[in-house]
């Protein structure tokens, strides 16, 4: 279904003046859904999240987006919150009978809910994390194109003292502590957590909102502490959060004290009050460091902040020699595809690659005969494909300007300026 860009263009102008308008943004989501643009799709989503975490419209929308975007393992994510949730239905009767600010329901003493939304009998708590997995990670940061500015970052403040311990300890570098991933969807940030612990040989944990959250008083805190006693008994271990602004959202943005006490609760283990985090290193990613609560950026939490930029010429040539590996291909010019891909993240360069791929197989149906992928698929796939990274680039620049407290945005004001946008 073809949508008139002047539409969209139109109601985003309006979300600039209006950005809490929910109803907007997710008729914007869905309008871009419909029109095959599920990356701009699942941002909007995402917006709405940030906002309202428990939205089950926005969830449904958000679930949607990512399986037409081909990321199966977040829209299954995404189902499972609105599962865990009591999805949207049960949720309204509750919130209709009690009142929007309603804490919710406690935990019947003989139930609990597992992460795949299935209940079952118990006596006390099991302490069982059901779905997470502490792996080995067999990436490492040669593997990640491009991003020579974050890989220094972290040689110096994580890789280096964990490869040199004497030096560690002459200097009393601690490892514990946190790194901030920020930066437009679908640049690498989780990628790059991975590839941070292949460099380590540690172990990774990766959690995400669908791994915390539930319904019951008191339920998700527990949670969250089973999940830093895993990553501490597995130590050492890179504990990544991905989309830790769902997590540990602005407390005054917050509409219950359940959702507050997410976010105490993760001040608290990251503080390693009860427990020692050395050797537990926690990297979370966002989209939206603007809406990350204050009391997680100061120092000994997420103390060091890096911007993840949209890959670079060399990389994306990189990315897309990748994409195509394995499918027959006819004098690819990389570097020339990857000079008409400015601002492309690196989720757009392999969606770019799959629809090139789809022309030269539909070609082929069509013939009868098989074909390799061209330049000329290229060159037809880009008037479908867009760059996501601009609507996001355009938001943070308000923050960048206005909300640039001790200089957190400095590197994004660098790169606007240097793009020529403000």
């Amino acid at each position: 279904m073809s949508i008139d860009p002047s539409v969209i263009a139109a109601l985003r102008a309006a979300l600039v003046s209006d950005p809490e308008n929910i109803a907007m943004r997710l008729h914007v989501g869905q309008l871009l859904l419909d029109g095959n643009q599920a990356a701009e799709a699942l941002a909007e989503a995402a917006e709405v999240l940030n906002r309202q975490p428990t939205h089950g419209e926005g969830l449904r929308l958000a679930e949607q987006s990512a399986e037409a975007a081909g990321d199966v393992i977040r829209a299954s994510g995404y189902r499972r919150l609105r599962e865990a949730l009591g999805m949207a239905s049960a949720q309204n009767l509750i919130e209709s009978s009690l009142g929007s600010d309603a804490e919710p329901p406690s935990r019947p003493e003989t139930m609990r809910l597992t992460h795949r939304g299935e209940e079952e009998e118990t006596e006390e708590d099991s302490g069982d994390l059901t779905g997470l997995r502490v792996v080995t990670s067999d990436l490492t940061l040669a593997q990640v194109a491009g991003m020579k500015d974050v890989k220094q970052r972290l040689e110096m403040a994580f890789l280096a003292p964990m490869r040199n311990p004497d030096l560690r300890k002459l200097y009393k570098k601690s490892l514990k502590g946190g790194l901030l991933l920020y930066g437009p969807p679908g640049c690498g940030k989780t990628f790059l957590a991975r590839a941070i612990a292949g460099e380590l040989g540690s172990k990774f944990l990766s959690i995400g909102l669908t791994d915390v959250v539930d319904m019951y008083i008191g339920e998700s805190e527990k949670n969250l502490h089973r999940v830093f006693e895993l990553a501490r008994r597995n130590k050492p271990c890179v504990l990544f959060i991905d989309e830790i602004d769902a997590l540990g959202r602005k407390r005054s943005l917050m509409r219950n004290s359940g959702e507050r006490n997410v976010v105490n609760q993760l001040l608290s283990e990251m503080d390693g009050v009860e427990a020692d985090n050395e050797g537990v290193y926690v990297l979370g990613a966002t989209n939206h460091p603007w809406d990350v609560d204050s009391a997680l950026r100061r120092p000994g939490r997420f103390d060091r902040t890096v911007l993840v930029l949209p890959p670079d010429a060399p990389a994306r040539a990189q990315i897309l020699q990748s994409a195509m590996e394995d499918r027959p291909v006819n004098q690819l010019d990389y570097a020339k595809l990857a000079d008409q891909a400015e601002d492309f993240s690196g989720a757009d360069l392999v969606h770019w690659a799959e629809a090139a791929s789809e022309q030269a197989m539909a070609d082929s149906i069509r013939k009868g005969t098989v074909r390799s992928v061209d330049m000329g698929d290229f060159k037809q796939a880009k008037k479908d494909v867009k760059p996501s990274t601009r609507p996001w680039f355009e938001t943070a620049k308000n923050f960048a300007v206005y909300a640039n407290e001790g200089g957190t945005y400095d590197d994004l004001i660098t790169y606007l300026k240097s793009r020529r946008w403000m």
